[in-house]
């Protein structure tokens, strides 16, 4: 599903924390204004924080995030979702996940990381719009698609963040069942890494060797740009 890149790339990038804490800190103050600031309340925001938290952003940043989110002390966030579709090389479909306070701005910076690409390629009919949960079980004879049926999900696939002798899944479920799909994993036992709605590629791409580094490093300058905050990518 195009996820192997990401992982690798965190790995290898560690010393970019701060890129990366401000895009959790921007999703913490976008769940904040979309729903309650009370993480026990709002489901998406009490995601957003658990990762933050993982990442060791501080609990204060967090508490502005929120405040910031909910329009408290006359500091409300503007930002916006926007989505944009495109190419990658070797003709992967590509959607691009943006917070932004600026879409004029956002969408012209997109647009010339599309180099060696099709910025505007329409490719959402490519993709299903679906909630994604990310998990993993400590037990590794755990069967993922005996949890998924359990717990009420629509498909499963491999989760390439799995430590070594654990089970792991990328449960796929309706968007309406995002959290209840994730609140059961948990009451089996499941560590829900990340649970956020998304879009899956129904026929992803097969690269190898230099085609599969090329979209790469394509992929690795937008999701650099501050205000994309997720990628969703249709390749194995």
């Amino acid at each position: 599903m195009g996820r192997q890149w990401l992982h690798s790339k965190r790995e290898a990038n560690a010393n970019k924390k701060a890129k990366v804490t401000s895009k959790l800190v921007r999703e913490i103050t976008v769940a904040a204004k979309m729903g309650t600031p009370d993480p026990d309340m709002n489901p998406r925001l009490a995601m957003a924080v658990d990762a933050a938290r993982k990442q060791s952003v501080s609990n204060d940043v967090i508490k502005r995030a929120i405040a910031k989110g909910s329009g408290e002390g006359g500091d409300g966030a503007n930002y916006e979702v926007v989505l944009y579709e495109g190419m990658a090389p070797h003709n992967v479909p590509l959607i691009v996940e943006c917070l932004t306070e600026n879409r004029n701005r956002t969408g012209s910076d997109v647009k010339s990381l599309f180099k060696g690409g099709q910025f505007g390629s329409k490719v959402m009919f490519l993709f299903e719009h679906c909630g994604i949960v990310e998990a993993t079980h400590e037990d590794g004879s755990k069967d993922r698609e005996e949890a998924a049926i359990e717990c009420g999900a629509q498909d499963v696939e491999e989760f390439e963040g799995t430590p070594e002798d654990h089970a792991g899944g990328r449960f796929l479920t309706d968007i309406k069942d995002l959290y209840t799909v994730a609140d059961a994993l948990r009451a089996a036992g499941w560590s829900v890494a990340s649970a956020e709605l998304g879009y899956v590629a129904k026929d992803p791409v097969a690269l190898d060797g230099e085609a599969q580094e090329e979209v790469a490093a394509f992929l690795e300058k937008l999701d650099d740009h501050d205000d994309v905050q997720k990628l969703h990518v249709g390749m194995k």
